[in-house]
């Protein structure tokens, strides 16, 4: 049984790293990668879309950022769904010149939900439609040439297209400054590299575009799955699409520093991803055996699970060894093994993602330096958190944002 047990662990490490080098193969690509300004494009109309559930802190902030764009702002639409709110989000809104909507429904809970019913309220009161939609959350605030970026980027010919997501609290706590290191290794390393390749980029939560013609072919917005984000990138990626990158177009979200709430998000996620592998897993199987590395790349998301499993082996290994008096000790040293392998896996991609960006992150220098230490412990929270998912039902709550910042796009 021991025997077995060891087995397992050394299995999934193989599988681990068989399944996982390639993104370490990503961080060279990402930076010898040359990226040429686009040529400035003729603009086009587009609709900003802004699901909000108790957002009157935040929202203002996001709506006076987008009239400081220096974008033709007449071409622009801003649509707000004030979702199940019990606040001003609507009342502030309105007053920032948006079009707003409200919706009140206590069963259909969650962002997709709330897009669904804003894209048919647009679909029915402006029939005509857009040339494109974006995307923002209420807590984001957009570098003041998002627009003419995207837009650019747009007009080449991409018809989705994700952002360069920065973090207006980065220096907050270890918390926040974990999240934010992960979304600027993402922007840079994972969809910087994908672009540089050829292959598809994954949307992530906020800031990204899509155009009429995808909206048409979606039948408008039916992703209701807990992370309705990566559910909408498989969908267009295995319908043949690909999802571009505008690493120039900058906006800036707030990460939670609230341990709790920070669990009950990460949870969802995590939930989310097993429901979007057990709805969409056999077509990426599928594509990746046709060759297609857009769906083996996208196959890979739930890596945690291998660890939670490995590290679940070498707790099982532990209490084995009591039980045959063997004592605790190899498994520890495994277990130990474990962990340090992946501490000093996790500390590389920081130190590289923060020397890399060190100029795009707003924080002290003392936090930039710290959270390289720390990134490791924030990613081995999702352990407990990932096994978690595997048995907890997880239901959509919101994130609360108090954070108002009224310009980082000097940070």
């Amino acid at each position: 049984m021991k025997l077995t047990l060891e087995a397992i662990n050394q299995a999934i490490a193989v599988l681990f790293f068989v399944c996982y080098a390639y993104q370490f193969v990503y961080i060279p690509v990402a930076l010898l990668r040359r990226r040429k300004r686009l040529p400035a494009a003729a603009p086009h109309r587009f609709a900003v879309l802004i699901a909000a559930r108790n957002e009157e802190t935040v929202i203002g902030d996001l709506l006076d950022s987008l009239h400081a764009q220096d974008y033709d702002m007449s071409l622009i639409t801003v649509f707000v769904i004030a979702d199940n709110c019990t606040d001003r989000t609507a009342a502030i809104a309105s007053e920032k010149g948006a079009v707003v909507y409200t919706r009140q429904n206590k069963q259909a809970v969650g962002k997709g939900y709330a897009l669904e019913a804003l894209l048919a309220h647009i679909k029915s009161d402006y029939p005509d439609g857009y040339d494109a939609y974006l995307v923002f959350d209420a807590d984001n605030l957009l570098a003041p040439d998002f627009l003419t970026r995207m837009n650019e980027s747009f007009s080449a010919g991409n018809e989705i297209i994700t952002c360069y997501r920065n973090s207006k609290n980065y220096g907050s706590n270890w918390i926040s400054a974990g999240y934010a290191l992960w979304f600027l290794r993402e922007s840079r390393f994972l969809n910087g590299a994908r672009e540089a390749l050829g292959s598809s980029c994954a949307v992530s939560g906020t800031g990204f575009l899509f155009s009429q013609k995808i909206l048409n072919e979606c039948g408008g917005w039916p992703f209701h799955l807990l992370v309705e984000d990566i559910e909408f990138s498989i969908h267009n990626i295995l319908s043949g699409h690909r999802i571009a990158i505008c690493q120039d177009a900058v906006i800036y979200d707030e990460q939670p520093t609230d341990f709790a709430q920070s669990c009950r998000q990460r949870l969802r996620w995590s939930r989310g991803y097993l429901q979007v592998f057990g709805r969409y897993g056999s077509g990426l199987l599928r594509g990746a055996a046709r060759g297609n590395w857009s769906c083996v790349d996208m196959s890979m998301m739930p890596a945690i699970v291998l660890t939670s499993i490995s590290l679940l082996d070498s707790i099982a290994l532990a209490v084995l060894g009591i039980l045959k008096g063997t004592g605790v000790l190899p498994a520890l040293l495994s277990l130990g093994g474990a962990l340090l392998s992946m501490y000093l896996m996790l500390f590389a991609i920081g130190l590289i993602t923060t020397i890399t960006e060190w100029h795009k992150i707003n924080a002290s220098i003392s936090r930039k330096v710290l959270s390289v230490f720390t990134f490791p412990i924030f990613m081995f929270t999702y352990i407990p958190i990932s096994f978690a998912a595997l048995f907890i039902k997880v239901e959509w709550k919101p994130i609360r944002h108090s954070i108002t910042v009224k310009d980082l796009s000097k940070g």
